[in-house]
């Protein structure tokens, strides 16, 4: 299955009645990044995908889940998602960011 992450950013943003440079604009002000309707031009014609970074801007400024935006939802063959360590060495910042990715998890628990 092949990942449409440009037609949803595309069909979210019309629904929003918004440009791509004004989403760009609206990006870069609540999140403070530099993000450019060029860049946006190029995920909604298939040129390329998001950084990851990119792809949580959009899925919180459009109040949607990284699995929608990702279609990853409601995959048969997804069945577990674990991390482990198995003896791979980690920095301290890359610990840090498995802590908050897995707070960032829990807390869609209860808003679910």
């Amino acid at each position: 299955m092949e990942i449409e992450i440009g037609r949803k950013i595309k069909e979210l943003r019309i629904k929003k009645n918004l440009s791509q440079a004004e989403l760009a604009e609206k990006i870069n002000e609540q999140f403070n990044t530099t993000l450019n309707k060029g860049l946006i031009s190029k995920w909604e014609n298939g040129l390329g995908d998001p950084r990851l970074e990119y792809a949580r801007f959009l899925a919180l400024f459009f109040d949607v889940s990284l699995d929608f935006l990702l279609d990853l939802e409601n995959r048969d063959e997804i069945d577990t998602i674990a991390a482990h360590h198995d003896g791979e060495e980690w920095s301290d910042e890359e610990l840090n960011q498995i802590e908050e990715f897995k707070k960032f998890v829990k807390s869609k628990r209860t808003q679910e």
